[in-house]
């Protein structure tokens, strides 16, 4: 960066120009800043929708499944009117040993969602031939669908005996979705 008394003093008149606010970087600065603001008001500003956001999410990260989950939300009514969590695993994302503070983002997670929106109701979408299963538990549940969906289960319950413990009086949903798209509801 110049150093502008050094500048000055050497007779090279007025500082303004070779300011680092007047310079083509603090420009470029300045109008990805002005512009990141203009991306965020309608955001900001946007009223809240008829009926309001009711319902979390809970969904494995895996970008296979990505566009059958909205498909899916969509097709309950529920376009825009949920907020999304995205952990690898989903309900074994939220509860396994080998990354703890993934759990404790999780209920950071729904009580901002609680706070904010009022959220009624957690939703949990598990899937089929799930990597996070394979990666923390080290077992491929893929080829034997009778026991991936036992194991699922333990975790969807398990997380689900959790909210209820932390908050009673919130709803939640425990689905598995086949890769393609198909949900199934778990008994719980």
């Amino acid at each position: 960066m110049r150093d502008l008394t050094t500048h000055r003093s050497a007779g090279h008149g007025h500082d303004c120009c070779h300011a680092p606010h007047n310079s083509r970087r603090g420009f470029l600065k300045l109008a990805t800043l002005g512009a990141g603001v203009t991306l965020l008001t309608p955001m900001l500003t946007r009223p809240a929708q008829a009926g309001g956001v009711d319902t979390l999410l809970l969904t494995c990260m895996d970008y296979r499944l990505m566009a059958r989950v909205a498909e899916y939300m969509d097709g309950r009514g529920l376009k825009e009117k949920y907020d999304h969590i995205v952990l690898a695993g989903a309900s074994l994302g939220a509860l396994n040993d080998k990354k703890p503070s993934w759990g404790e983002a999780f209920w950071d997670e729904v009580e901002i969602a609680r706070e904010l929106h009022h959220v009624k109701r957690l939703v949990v979408i598990d899937h089929r031939d799930c990597g996070a299963y394979k990666a923390f538990l080290n077992q491929d549940l893929a080829g034997d669908p009778k026991r991936e969906t036992e194991v699922h289960g333990q975790y969807l319950t398990k997380l689900k005996d959790m909210a209820k413990q932390r908050h009673p009086e919130l709803e939640v949903e425990l689905l598995m979705m086949g890769l393609d798209g198909k949900v199934e509801t778990l008994a719980a």
